[in-house]
């Protein structure tokens, strides 16, 4: 698994993510963490936040991805607020959260521990079954030709 990733100021403070430093962060850390997994084929999903859709930000993502970035526009622009068909939004973020806010973190330092222990210990065989789950509700969307799932 990879990420997360925080952004930190001269100071060692945490910092807003902005266009610039989210380019930084996927040239600096998230490409060579793919390198180092030897993935091939990648398709890449991002949301609408401004720092992913910024011009130059979607340039960088189409040279590394092509055709297969799913984003706003990218070349397969995905559907705003689709919890349906985003797997994090349907069930990882909620179990991660549920996790990192049990002991009630006070200070973005401890938040920051937090999130990554929780994501650490995430087991692949969660992430599997994640992925399964996806693409059953994929299939159901297309078989409804895209209505909302019960």
């Amino acid at each position: 698994m990879i990420g997360p990733y925080f952004f930190k100021n001269d100071e060692g403070n945490n910092d807003t993510v902005n266009g610039d430093r989210y380019r930084a962060m996927f040239t600096n850390f998230f490409i060579p963490e793919l390198n180092n997994h030897n993935v091939q084929e990648l398709w890449f999903q991002r949301n609408g936040a401004t720092c992913h859709t910024a011009r130059s930000t979607i340039d960088l993502l189409k040279y590394k991805f092509g055709d297969r970035l799913i984003s706003r526009f990218g070349p397969v622009n995905w559907p705003p607020r689709s919890c349906d068909l985003t797997p994090l939004d349907y069930f990882l973020w909620g179990y991660v959260i549920s996790l990192v806010y049990v002991d009630k973190p006070q200070t973005l330092d401890h938040l920051e521990d937090n999130i990554f222990r929780v994501t650490a210990d995430i087991e692949p065989q969660m992430l599997e079954k994640v992925i399964e789950n996806w693409t059953s509700r994929l299939d159901y969307i297309r078989a409804s030709r895209g209505s909302h799932m019960p």
